[in-house]
């Protein structure tokens, strides 16, 4: 027996006219047999697809005309919940009239929005959003029969969150654009973890190999890194402040982001000795190489512009002296 036939009182609220229509009278439940496929001069398509969790399984036929790859005629079979019933019914509705290669493009969310009543009221309750996933994965394997691929060639991304078809990238993406630090924060930006809530925590409806709670943590981990290498290189502190290992960090980093790439098109380059304090100066020894060791300019314009980088980038009593 399905969850929806054990459900009772107030939750029937959380589910839309649409789909308990749609549990009693589905318009599409049926099959397409080889004669009627013949009939219409299209080829038959029969997939199959279930989840071992909750124990629904879907089987869908597709009449596809093999000169356009237009989806003729679409019906289904259900073994499962009401909710299954009724997210089949509409993806199977979804179908009819596109070719298989916009079939694939159906989503779960396009089947469940095309279930709701109004259009900003979920139609199903968000522990039965699976159901409609379901859907969206039969089509897949439809149209990888069709094909005559892996059906997994359909999906360029790992997705996170089945639900809402949240990806992996776009997930990582949104965590350190925004720096989320909870799964609420998650869900309010990208939705993922706001239905059956699989997605958030092992323990959940659906197995999966990497979950919301995961990310944060790698997340966390990367800015404890980032922390660590900062503090490192004497990040956010002043020259003066710096040890002389990190003072030699940071000039280096100065010189590459701004100075080398210069000197070496010009067919030298430059290495930094040492760096003494000298009074209030910083003393900042160089060593030319290459053409550069040889260059008139190298004392004279090429080290004024060298120092004045240095010195607004890093600290105005800094000097520069080749040796």
């Amino acid at each position: 027996m399905g969850m929806d036939s054990l459900i009772g009182g107030t939750i029937w609220d959380e589910y839309s006219q649409k789909v308990t229509d749609l549990m009693n009278n589905p318009q599409n439940m049926g099959e397409i047999t080889e004669e009627q496929a013949k009939e219409m001069g299209a080829k038959l398509i029969v997939a199959d697809f279930g989840t071992e969790s909750c124990g629904d399984a879907v089987r869908l036929y597709w009449a596809v005309d093999p000169k356009t790859d237009m989806i003729l005629e679409s019906k289904f079979k259900s073994f499962g919940c009401g909710t299954a019933i009724a997210s089949s019914d509409t993806m199977a509705e979804l179908c009819k009239g596109k070719t298989v290669d916009e079939a694939v493009k159906i989503t779960n969310i396009d089947v469940e929005k095309a279930m709701r009543d109004t259009p900003d009221v979920p139609a199903v309750p968000p522990q039965k959003m699976h159901c409609s996933v379901m859907a969206y994965d039969v089509i897949k394997k439809a149209a990888a029969q069709y094909k005559g691929v892996d059906m997994e060639s359909f999906e360029e991304e790992i997705i996170v969150c089945e639900c809402a078809r949240v990806s992996l990238s776009t997930l990582r993406e949104v965590i350190r654009l925004n720096d989320l630090t909870t799964v609420e924060e998650i869900t309010d930006y990208t939705k993922a973890g706001a239905f059956c809530k699989s997605c958030i925590r092992p323990g959940g409806h659906e197995e999966k190999d990497i979950y919301l709670v995961d990310l944060l943590e790698e997340y966390e981990k990367e800015k404890m890194a980032s922390a660590a290498d900062a503090s490192a290189s004497g990040a956010g502190l002043d020259f003066a402040q710096m040890t002389i290992v990190q003072k030699l960090k940071a000039v280096d980093k100065v010189i590459d982001d701004n100075i080398r790439q210069m000197l070496i098109m010009d067919g030298g380059d430059m290495e930094i000795l040492d760096i003494k304090e000298n009074g209030a100066n910083f003393d900042i020894y160089i060593r030319y190489l290459g053409a550069c060791s040889g260059c008139a300019s190298s004392s004279t314009g090429t080290l004024f512009a060298i120092e004045n980088i240095l010195k607004e980038k890093l600290d105005e009593n800094i000097r520069v002296l080749p040796i």
